[in-house]
């Protein structure tokens, strides 16, 4: 009997399994207020809406990945302690698109004033009103700022049921 490696088989998967990409997405909010940045107009995904600060995760913990996004877009260091998980959003843009997963985390703490550091993704940051958001914002990020202001863990969208 021949057996196969492990490494063979971590990479093969089974039948109809369709890998998710994951994004991790800080929520940071202030007497109220939650901050978000306004993308590119020219970005791939959602140009000109406001968003939370976020990225894909690479070969990392989320919260590791997070810590760093912080960092590159924002200038801000948070401590991976001071992150706390406070929403996930399972979703799909459009039948056939693959779908996202992503997870939003509170910092309890974080030092730095938000500013501008890739303005090719991001042009401005800017403190909102949790219960006055900006228009045009991308649709999962509001679905998530509701679900933390009202206790909820989990959302899920685009999926036809």
């Amino acid at each position: 009997m021949t057996s196969t490696p492990k490494t063979e088989q971590r990479k093969s998967t089974p039948s109809g399994t369709v890998p998710n990409i994951v994004g991790v997405h800080l929520y940071l909010e202030r007497d109220g207020h939650v901050l978000l940045g306004r993308r590119h107009p020219d970005a791939a995904y959602a140009g000109g809406s406001w968003h939370t600060l976020a990225g894909r995760l690479e070969a990392e913990a989320a919260t590791a990945g997070l810590v760093r996004e912080a960092y590159e877009e924002a200038g801000l260091v948070i401590d991976p302690a001071d992150l706390e998980l406070v929403h996930t959003v399972h979703m799909v843009d459009r039948p056939g698109d693959r779908p996202r997963i992503g997870l939003f985390f509170r910092a309890r703490r974080w030092e730095g004033v938000p500013e501008v550091r890739e303005p090719d993704k991001c042009v401005a940051w800017q403190w909102w009103g949790a219960k006055d958001l900006p228009e045009p914002i991308v649709p999962y990020t509001r679905v998530a700022i509701d679900g933390i202001q009202a206790g909820r863990h989990y959302s899920e969208l685009g999926w036809v049921r």
